[in-house]
Formats: structure tokens, sequence, C-alpha cells
């Protein structure tokens, strides 16, 4: 009898102390989501590349532009419904990742390769790829070459490493072609060996030759052949721990490339919302609210192709048709022409 009166004392006594302990706020309760911390702040913190033409580019009054910048603008347009709320932070390709873990910036645009160690090592996801990089071959048009498996006893100009010597000897040595390198310890002087005609052909990543081609004294007379012997995606990354951030990021993605799909640019999305195409009326949220399960606004997709356009328009921008660097579509073109480009289901 006395064992119970005695533990009933202790039970009085435990449930009083706690009663003057206040509950600490849950963890989940304490944390404040990415889209929330960006809202409160008024603005978007974009990484991109210091200086990457095609990619990210300072022009006059320090205006920015390029396929990455362009993605951050529409990113913000999303959240805020307007391109002009984002802060652009240039990081160099040692601190991309340590920007991003830290908080720094709120999302990585900057011109990164998708890999599985970087998606599993660095504390980021991938979202999407933005661009499908990779190795080609920048050619004269005087040398009559139209494929990369016509280059059977070519001189290449090339950068030692895995994106220059190595990628040449995987894909020479498995098509059995020869072929003489032409070696180079930086990309500047490669350039220069190439347009000196020291060899037939110049090779790097896609974005590289196009930049390299415009800068010769006759663009036109050089082309970039249409197969790349490695893969080299490029996309914007966020941090692992925020699922929704995550998913307005590539949500934001999509409704550039469903958006091109659809036909809907930035010139005539006002007078499509009058369509009656029930694909075009749910992506602008006239009769469905898709935006409400990413914490966004009804309109959010109306507001990316109002304030940056589609893919297409961002791409000819940016790289193709419309910038000095005219490269073309090939992987980066629609799925309905070819391309890699393929949107997930607006519904």
């Amino acid at each position: 009898m006395r064992i119970f009166q005695h533990l009933r004392r202790s039970l009085i006594a435990a449930l009083a102390l706690s009663a003057l302990i206040p509950l600490a706020p849950s963890v989940e309760a304490a944390e404040t989501s990415t889209l929330d911390t960006i809202r409160a702040r008024g603005q978007l913190l974009c990484g991109i590349g210091e200086e990457q033409p095609g990619f990210s580019v300072v022009g006059p009054n320090a205006t920015r532009s390029g396929i990455d910048v362009e993605f951050c603008q529409a990113l913000a347009a999303a959240v805020f419904g307007s391109k002009d709320a984002v802060k652009f932070w240039p990081l160099s390709a040692n601190d991309r990742f340590k920007a991003l873990q830290s908080g720094d910036v709120d999302v990585l645009a900057r011109g990164a390769t998708w890999t599985l160690s970087r998606d599993t090592e660095l504390g980021a996801r991938f979202t999407g790829v933005l661009f499908y990089d990779g190795q080609g071959f920048l050619t004269r048009r005087g040398n009559a070459v139209a494929s990369v498996l016509e280059l059977s006893g070519a001189s290449v100009c090339a950068l030692p490493g895995a994106m220059g010597e190595q990628g040449l000897a995987n894909f020479f040595g498995a098509q059995r072609m020869r072929y003489q390198v032409v070696a180079q310890e930086n990309w500047g002087d490669l350039v220069k060996a190439y347009a000196a005609g020291n060899c037939t052909v110049l090779t790097g990543d896609i974005s590289l030759l196009a930049e390299a081609r415009s800068k010769l004294p006759v663009p036109a007379d050089h082309i970039i052949l249409p197969e790349l012997i490695t893969k080299e995606p490029l996309g914007p990354a966020v941090r692992q721990d925020d699922p929704q951030w995550f998913a307005v990021v590539r949500w934001t993605l999509m409704a550039l490339i469903e958006a091109e799909e659809l036909g809907l640019t930035s010139a005539n999305v006002d007078a499509q919302r009058a369509s009656t195409d029930p694909s075009i009326r749910r992506f602008l949220g006239i009769e469905a609210n898709l935006g409400q399960a990413l914490g966004l606004p009804r309109d959010w997709a109306y507001q990316i192709v109002k304030n940056v356009g589609n893919y297409g328009e961002i791409f000819d921008r940016s790289l193709g048709t419309k910038s000095d660097l005219k490269l073309a579509r090939g992987l980066n073109n629609s799925w309905t022409k070819g391309g890699l480009m393929y949107s997930m289901p607006f519904r």
C-alpha cells in the first residue's frame, strides 16, 4: 500500500513539474519554407555564372542576359508576377554548390552538369535539364564534312582531360577511326591554333564552340557538326531540404517547355486567354488552379510566359538565331521536333 502511495505522489510531482516547463516548439513548426522566406524577402536570390556567353552575360547598364538569367527571371515571375524580383549572385565553379548549401542563394542556375555524385553528395537536387550540352566538333565549311563519322584521319585541336583528349580517345577508339591530336593547355590557345589552320576540327562543349565561332573573322565559314560524343546536361539545382521549393523550380522549367508546345508566346499569351482549347485554359489557370498545390498564384504559368516567353523564345535570344552564338536547337528542340525538351502533363 505504501508503495502505491509513493508512486502516486511521484507521479503528481512529475506532472506538476512538467506544467512549469514551457513546451518547446516543434522543429517542423519552427522551420520556414524557402518559398515563404523568398516572399518575405521580396526577391529571389539566384546563383549564376560570372561571365558565360549564352548563359550569363553583363550588358549595358549592368543588365544581365543569358538562358540561366532568364530562367531565374521566369522563376521570379512565377512567385511574384514580375521578372525583376530577382537578385543575381555571380559564382565561380568552386563556390557554386557551397553558396547553395549555405543558403546564400535559393536556386543555382549556373550551368552545372547534372551528375550522380552532384545529385547525391552535395546536398543538392537537380530539378531538370535547361540545356543539353556535350562535346562536339567545329570545322570549316570548306572541308565538306557533315558528320563526326567523316572525321577519320583528321587532326583535332583538343584540351587534355575528360572533355578533350579522353572523349576523343573513347569515341574514335569505339568507331575504329584514326585521328591526330593537336593539344593546348588552355582554351584560348586552342582556339587560336584552330583559327591558324593547325587542325581540321576544334572539339569542346558545343556551347564553347558556338562562342569560339562567334569570335572568328567570318563565323559563317564554320559549322558545328550535329553529333555529340559526351553528355553534359545542364540544369538548375536547389537544396534537398524543401520538396515544395523543388517542385516550384521544376514546374517553372516545365512551364517554359509546355508553353512552347502549346504555341504560347509573350506576344500572344494575352489573346490566348480567350482560347477554347482546354489544355491552354488549364495551363493559364482559367479553368484549373494548378498553382495551389505549389503554393503559387492561380496565374503563375501565365505570368512566366507574359514576362519572359516560352523556352524557344529564351533559347533563341540567348543561344540561338537571335544571339551572337547562332547555335542550332538540336537536342534542345521540342520533342515534337526531334529534340529532348519534353514537359510532364499539366493536369
